[in-house]
């Protein structure tokens, strides 16, 4: 809502109404329909804020709108379980509230928008125009029936929201972004550090004997959470798949030949054809060209030379005729044989003359190369349109208790029966468990519902559902030390290779830090030096990972330290830190504010809304919450 109000509040009040209110109307009334949109509230009241009060329906609207947007944005069906996990329902309550308290301020400050503002945003709104691009009075009232709303309501509504995006601007427009964050950000983005780098490998920490068997157990009893056994379930899966279901082989030769026919242009490419032009003022001057060109007087470049046109830009290229923008060009210039040159065309940008100069021909492939992909296409819309009352038989068939492998077996449909998969799709192995539809959202689901429950089917992206039961629970459990002994002592060498490896990064970090040149520590420990420069900070160089080089920007200049570098340890000394000059008003200072101000519009604008809630007072009703936005437990 804060970023809205901030974008909203960069245009003049007409565009804030028009981008802002008219946006919400229309997209609601398209998602939801008219009635659901705009139907009256409920008598139930969720939240009050100073003298208002937020109704059980504005809240189920507005949390049904978050949810159908979220949803197109990410092409996932959410539970209502999942929903409440993302906080959607919270987010909305919380923009309802903070939307009430600027109304609250508004009024308390005398805010109010003339209705001659918002007169011009209606007759500007291009969904209220007609095809001449003109205000159309009937469409608006048309619009404003169907939504069930008067004219006065509507406008005492956008009247409101203008003056709280009013309210948001006077807050945290043009907000000022420090010099000192300006300096910081740049000293932070363009510093530039030198290094001189030793690897130490495992082999610098020598022969690791084999542990004792004290050893083991006591890594086994500080490390059981890296051994033990995720949650598994035994699920089974019915899957409706308008693919799965698909029956290329039921579709007859004689629907395939119609199909064929009705889209033939479908099954090759269209006609293309090189086509020249020449702009002129007006018909006469036109046909005059025209003329000269048929009596072979000047050939067709040099009529348009006269025009003052390049002949470069005479080609408006290779195209098919649904390519060509202006209908009448088109007609004309599919109409022409080869080299042919046209009758005046009046375009819509003046009158031409074309010129074809090659010719492509349309090109279909034969039936018998494409009758099994119309099959498919075929086949599959029959699928998609029996959807649904496939889903509505199944529904009846579970409602009556019939067991999933009852109804596949009947119908025909795969079901599938893992014994044993993890949240994350794994089997106890640690492999991908394949033939799962929609894994994340399926596999949400089936860690959240219980044995023996009566699940509600997902829909999945390609239009069809799934139907699961879970049949077993293999609860989060420690693994014996017996079943895991080979990977606790893979463990404990690696850990015990690690601390060796520590141990010497310190003795030689320690002699650099004393001055000694790195030169003799590294000769003297057998090992290599390499010199890395330019290197930038989260950013990775060669071999050195990003980790490593942030543990360099978090060492003094002429101060040594190690870090974990794979299986080895990387031994440095920062030599150098550089970074230019900061100078404000640069490009990339510019950039910096442009960057933070909407972060600092929004904190401010925040932090006024909550000074607002605390003097009006808020209240929400948890019950009545619940109840909107469909249950569940808070």
């Amino acid at each position: 809502m804060l970023q809205n109000m901030r974008k909203a509040s960069q245009h003049w009040l007409g565009k804030i109404i028009l981008t802002v209110v008219f946006t919400f109307l229309i997209a609601g009334v398209a998602i939801f329909g008219v009635e659901e949109f705009f139907r009256a509230g409920s008598s139930n009241t969720v939240a009050t804020v100073g003298k208002a009060q937020i109704s059980a329906e504005a809240v189920r609207t507005a949390y049904q709108n978050q949810l159908q947007r979220y949803q197109s944005q990410t092409r996932r069906t959410l539970t209502p379980d999942q929903a409440r996990a993302l906080g959607i329902d919270r987010q909305v309550l919380a923009q309802l509230v903070s939307e009430a308290s600027l109304d609250q301020q508004t009024a308390a400050l005398g805010l109010s928008i003339p209705d001659a503002a918002v007169l011009r945003a209606i007759q500007e709104e291009k969904s209220f125009q007609g095809a001449d691009g003109k205000f159309d009075p009937a469409l608006f009232y048309q619009t404003l029936q169907r939504a069930g709303i008067n004219e006065a309501t509507f406008v005492r509504e956008q009247r409101a929201v203008a003056a709280r995006l009013q309210l948001a601007e006077a807050v945290a427009a043009d907000l000022h972004v420090p010099e000192a964050l300006r300096e910081a950000v740049h000293r932070y983005s363009t510093e530039r550090r030198s290094i001189a780098l030793m690897m130490l490998p495992p082999s610098v920490a020598g022969e690791i004997p084999a542990p004792t068997e004290e050893a083991v157990k006591a890594y086994y009893e500080e490390n059981k959470f890296a051994f033990r056994a995720p949650e598994t379930r035994n699920v089974t899966l019915l899957v409706l798949d308008p693919q799965a279901m698909a029956k290329p082989d039921a579709v007859s030769a004689e629907d395939i030949a119609k199909r064929y026919a009705a889209d033939k242009a479908r099954y090759g490419t269209p006609e293309r054809r090189t086509i020249q032009q020449i702009v002129f003022p007006d018909a006469a001057a036109a046909e005059t060209a025209r003329k000269a060109i048929e009596a072979g007087e000047k050939p067709f470049e040099a009529a348009a030379a006269e025009t003052g046109a390049d002949a470069k830009t005479l080609s408006l290229g290779t195209l098919s005729k649904a390519e060509l923008f202006d209908p009448a060009v088109a007609d004309a210039a599919f109409a022409l044989p080869l080299d042919g040159v046209s009758q005046p065309v009046k375009g819509r940008f003046g009158t031409v003359l074309l010129r074809v100069t090659a010719i492509e021909p349309e090109t279909v492939k034969p039936l018998a190369d494409v009758s099994a992909d119309i099959a498919k296409t075929i086949a599959l819309e029959r699928a998609t349109s029996g959807i649904e009352s496939a889903h509505d038989a199944i529904e009846d068939q579970r409602a009556n208790t019939k067991p999933l492998a009852d109804i596949a077996k009947e119908r025909d449909l795969p079901l599938r029966t893992i014994p044993a998969v993890t949240a994350q799709g794994l089997d106890p192995a640690g492999h991908t468990v394949e033939g799962i539809p929609d894994r994340d959202t399926t596999l949400t689901a089936l860690f959240r519902a219980e044995m023996g429950g009566d699940n509600e089917p997902l829909r999945t992206k390609n239009g069809g559902y799934v139907w699961y039961d879970v049949t077993g629970i293999d609860r989060v459990h420690d693994k014996p030390l017996e079943e895991v002994r080979d990977e606790v002592v893979a463990r404990w060498r690696a850990a015990e290779t690690q601390s060796r490896l520590l141990a010497k990064a310190k003795e030689l970090t320690a002699r650099l830090d004393k001055g000694e040149a790195v030169e003799t520590v590294a000769a003297e420990a057998g090992l290599n030096v390499q010199t890395l420069t330019d290197l930038a900070r989260n950013q990775p160089q060669g071999d050195v990972s990003a980790d490593v080089v942030n543990r360099v920007f978090a060492t003094a200049v002429d101060k040594a330290a190690s870090a974990e570098a794979g299986e080895s340890r990387a031994l440095f000394k920062v030599t150098a830190a550089i970074m230019p000059a900061y100078v404000p008003g640069t490009p990339a200072d510019e950039a910096v504010t442009k960057r933070f101000q909407p972060t600092i519009a929004d904190d401010v604008l925040g932090e006024y809304i909550g000074d607002v809630q605390n003097a009006v007072g808020v209240s929400v009703n948890q019950t009545a919450f619940r109840r909107a936005i469909g249950g569940g437990e808070y």
